[in-house]
């Protein structure tokens, strides 16, 4: 017997219009527990050795997954529409032509 299709919810998203102008953050670092996942989004300076965190985000593994595959859609999505987005490599960082943190592997 054929499973019947159950019309998706609709959610209705409503957003304040300080949360609609967004943070810029080039630097994240994330933790986690057996529980959560804590991201930190930050902004760093060239030449400044600190980062003041502006949002934090808690979250359940769960959810934490269900981002990441969110995230990979939709940068397929964008490689797609606007070509590959290339990634700043330490040799760039060394001419000057922006800035990384932490180690790469």
């Amino acid at each position: 017997m054929a499973e019947e299709m159950k019309p998706q919810q609709q959610i209705n998203v409503e957003i304040g219009e300080k949360e609609a102008e967004g943070i810029f953050s080039n630097f994240v670092m994330i933790a986690h527990s057996p529980s959560e996942f804590i991201i930190d989004f930050a902004r760093i300076l060239p030449g400044l050795p600190k980062a003041k965190v502006f949002s934090r985000i808690v979250m359940t593994p769960q959810h934490a997954m269900l981002l990441r595959n969110a995230l990979e859609d939709n940068l397929k999505k964008f490689e797609d529409r606007f070509g590959k987005i290339k990634l700043i490599t330490r040799e760039d960082d060394a001419k000057g032509f922006g800035f990384i943190g932490g180690d790469k592997h």
